[in-house]
């Protein structure tokens, strides 16, 4: 590990963090970008942590060298203030973020531990230079000129036509960069709703959705209780809840967002839940429906797609040879539900020719 961070006592608390977890070593400590850039090409770490705000030479600029010469995961550790700096990290190639629960040096930053823990230990199943290709992939994107007259306002006057056929995408480790890239691929004019699980804490889940809304053609918005489910709108589904929708009378649907239950062990899942969404989508538009599944570490998604097939659904997954993190959709594949494996450059046509094969009559 290479810890980065112009705090010496975040660097320490980070350190000693790490160094508490079997077969963790810290080999370096860097205070700032520069040093950080020498530090990674010479001691050649398997994974890097970062802090975006630092002197001389900032987390972004870090990123962009980093990526472009020698891709190796870097997990970004940021406050909660700094939402959208953490999105634009993960376009520059960042693996996946751990948010900290204040900007300033605090004890507090002990309460990442755990979290820091887990994702440490899924890097071995990790695909690098999936998150090279990824960065280079988003670099040419920028904020699209025009802006929606759909209003999301509190999640009451979103309008437009009732969406005949949705799109289920569930993602986890990698998902923010693959779920932009997918997006992009798709037509403001999609003849479909696209409603989207992607694990990820609260209160990120709104900056993610506006700033998908910059950069793709099809309105983007964080789902709220009570909006209609319209075509041509993304719906992503609040941090740390799941999504369900409801039919509603004379055609169309609701969506309901609802808490985790914990299991019977007392642990709450993991949120949002791709199964739960997948779940409930199929049961409203059966063969109406077609669920993806994207990179992520585990799996959740299998059983929502196994319930969506017997129901009549198209099941497609982003190839786990190509995924930064194949779990997800590997499991789906085991699972017998998959109808189709592809890279995610593909992926988009392949939604846009289902969703057009399965619009009724």
């Amino acid at each position: 590990m290479l810890v980065v961070d112009d705090s010496a006592y975040n660097r320490q608390t980070i350190t000693s963090m790490l160094e508490s977890r079997d077969g963790v070593e810290v080999i370096a400590r860097a205070t700032n970008g520069k040093e950080a850039l020498k530090l990674a090409f010479d001691l050649e770490p398997d994974v890097i942590t970062l802090d975006l705000e630092m002197p001389e030479m900032d987390g972004f600029s870090f990123l962009r060298l980093l990526m472009s010469r020698r891709p190796i995961p870097v997990l970004v550790i940021s406050g909660y203030a700094q939402r959208d700096n953490v999105f634009r990290a993960l376009e520059l190639g960042a693996l996946d973020f751990i948010a900290k629960p204040r900007r300033h040096i605090s004890p507090d930053i002990r309460n990442i531990e755990d979290d820091l823990g887990a994702k440490i230990a899924m890097v071995r199943r990790l695909q690098a230079v999936r998150l090279k290709q990824r960065a280079q992939a988003l670099a040419a994107q920028g904020a699209r000129p025009g802006m929606s007259d759909l209003d999301d306002g509190d999640g009451q006057t979103l309008e437009g036509k009732p969406a005949r056929v949705v799109v289920g995408i569930g993602s986890s480790t990698g998902g923010p960069p693959a779920i932009q890239q997918l997006l992009a691929g798709l037509p403001a004019e999609l003849p479909a709703a696209v409603l989207i699980s992607q694990h990820m804490p609260a209160r990120f889940t709104k900056a993610f959705a506006a700033r998908l809304d910059r950069v793709v053609d099809m309105r983007v918005v964080e789902a709220s209780d009570g909006q209609p489910v319209c075509e041509g709108v993304v719906y992503i589904v609040p941090g740390s809840s799941n999504l369900e929708v409801e039919a509603r009378a004379g055609g169309g649907a609701t969506i309901r967002i609802v808490e985790p239950q914990p299991t019977r062990t007392g642990a709450v899942p993991l949120t949002p839940s791709a199964d739960h969404m997948l779940k409930s989508l199929s049961a409203v538009f059966g063969r109406r429906l077609i669920a993806v599944i994207l990179t992520g570490m585990g799996s959740d998604g299998t059983n929502g797609t196994i319930a969506a097939r017997r129901l009549g659904a198209a099941v497609l997954v982003e190839d786990p040879r190509t995924a930064v993190m194949p779990g997800m959709p590997h499991s789906a594949m085991e699972a017998g539900t998959v109808d189709r494996a592809l890279p995610l450059e593909q992926l988009n046509q392949a939604i846009i020719e289902v969703v057009n094969g399965r619009l009724p009559g």
